[in-house]
């Protein structure tokens, strides 16, 4: 069995994501990643309670009970303030994990394995296991202080890019069983020296790289035969599944091949924003046939981007247009929030009602064949929800039934 971690904080795709659990009676799980949301507020501006209260809230609206509301979060280390030195970011790191831990966040992912600014490089393993042990002594200290149960961990090191890989893609190197039993080792005396035994015992995974990623045009698919070595490092280990990153834009096949080889855990981000983006372009276009002078998304969001580049100027050239509207990366992501697209937004979904279904099959044609079954309205929210549901229903085939689940 296998479990989709959902890695973004666009309130669309959340809201779609939740509504479908609240039907099929699913657990789903929430990320919020370091970057996202922290101690200052991160791109999104919210702080830790800041997104649960929006999660709780966006259950409620959907009939999602929080007991099938699972939060947790991604990268919980120094990375937002690896420029500072070393001493500087940990500490800013604490006060992170200690923030999502108080705020109820179950599962939370250590890493630590970003070098700082008086730091080597490479960071040798042993520091990066001692540091994850600090954060999870601020953790466990954090949970314990508000009453709640003590988190459950993620560890590990191999950790893709976030968002995908800059420039073109290689050969990707496989984790190597061996480095799998070594961070075990690590994390366990660097735990046992801080006094948290019992956190390593409530380790559910580590993070590996079965050969998955994507950049800005391609997509590297999992092969099966490549990853069974890695796959046997776990037979020795009880209560440890691996969780994969960047599983984004992997085909049905091998999610489920993902899921069988232990890779049980599933990370997707960026490919949920990509599929409402598209949608959102095509009720763009639609409204562009109805009103031909419409300047809508599209225009604010272009505008937004060349104005504020620095979210796509480390992945595209300033003449890269089709590369910053639609890569795989899908650095758009980053500016929904800003008010002028988010207004953009707004009106577009409050004009794309009564839709003509010509037009629907002309941008939307698979949206289009659901309408056609009965199955979806013809409106703005119904259609972005369905075209982000492909996804989830990509993921929860891959990850088994929920009916299984629930047992």
């Amino acid at each position: 069995m296998g479990i989709a971690s959902l890695c973004t904080a666009h309130p669309m795709v959340l809201r779609a994501a939740m509504a479908r659990a609240a039907a099929c009676g699913e657990l789903v799980l929430i990320e919020a990643t370091c970057n996202q949301v922290n101690q200052d507020g991160g791109y999104t501006g919210m702080t830790p309670v800041d997104f649960r209260d929006r999660q709780h809230a966006l259950a409620a609206e959907v009939g999602l009970s929080t007991d099938l509301l699972l939060l947790g979060g991604d990268h919980l280390g120094p990375n937002p303030w690896r420029h500072h030195p070393a001493a500087e970011a940990m500490a800013k790191a604490q006060v992170l994990v200690a923030a999502f831990a108080a705020a109820g966040y179950r599962k939370l992912h250590l890493d630590a394995s970003m070098a700082c600014a008086d730091d080597p490089v490479a960071l040798p393993p042993e520091t990066i296991a001692a540091r994850a042990a600090i954060l999870c002594a601020a953790a466990e200290s954090a949970a314990h202080m508000a009453g709640l149960p003590p988190p459950l961990y993620v560890i590990g090191t191999e950790v893709p890019t976030p968002g995908g890989a800059q420039g073109g893609m290689h050969e990707l190197a496989i984790t190597p069983p061996a480095e799998v039993e070594a961070t075990l080792a690590l994390h366990r005396r660097a735990f046992a020296e801080a006094g948290h035994e019992a956190a390593l015992e409530r380790t559910l995974a580590v993070v590996v790289q079965p050969g998955v990623e994507f950049g800005s045009d391609s997509v590297h698919d999992f092969q099966p035969e490549a990853a069974r070595p890695l796959q046997a490092a776990l037979t020795a280990v009880d209560g440890v599944v691996f969780e994969a990153h960047s599983t984004d834009y992997q085909s049905g096949p091998a999610l489920r091949a993902l899921v069988a080889g232990h890779f049980a855990i599933l990370k997707v981000g960026p490919e949920l924003t990509f599929a409402l983006r598209e949608a959102l372009f095509a009720l763009d276009a639609i409204a562009a046939e109805r009103t031909p002078w419409h300047q809508g998304v599209r225009a604010a969001l272009e505008a937004a981007m060349l104005v504020r580049p620095l979210w796509w100027k480390d992945y595209h050239a300033p003449t890269d247009r089709i590369g910053r509207l639609f890569s795989l990366s899908d650095r758009v992501r980053y500016y929904w929030p800003e008010p002028e697209v988010d207004a953009a937004v707004q009106h577009l979904l409050a004009q794309s009602q009564d839709l003509p279904p010509t037009l629907v099959s002309q941008y939307l044609p698979r949206q289009y064949d659901a309408y056609r079954a009965g199955e979806l309205a013809l409106t703005a929210e119904a259609l972005v929800a369905h075209r982000v549901g492909e996804v989830l229903a990509r993921y929860a085939a891959a990850c088994g039934s929920p009916a299984i689940r629930r047992r």
